[in-house]
């Protein structure tokens, strides 16, 4: 029986809260649940960061 890379078990997602930078040359963000300021700065930009929502893998 051959060994197929491509059959893995699915990630389950969930929709998460996370703070994405307002610089539009920064890709920065991180989950909100891993923030420990009520506002966080970017750590990669120091900008803005406005809260949104995005369908990501779920950390336990």
């Amino acid at each position: 029986m051959a060994f197929n890379r491509n059959q893995r078990e699915p990630v389950p997602e969930a929709e998460t809260t996370v703070w994405a930078c307002t610089n539009e040359d920064c890709s920065g963000w991180m989950r909100d649940a891993f923030s420990f300021e009520k506002e966080p700065k970017c750590p990669l930009c120091q900008s803005d960061m406005v809260k949104e929502t995005r369908i990501l893998p779920v950390i336990e």
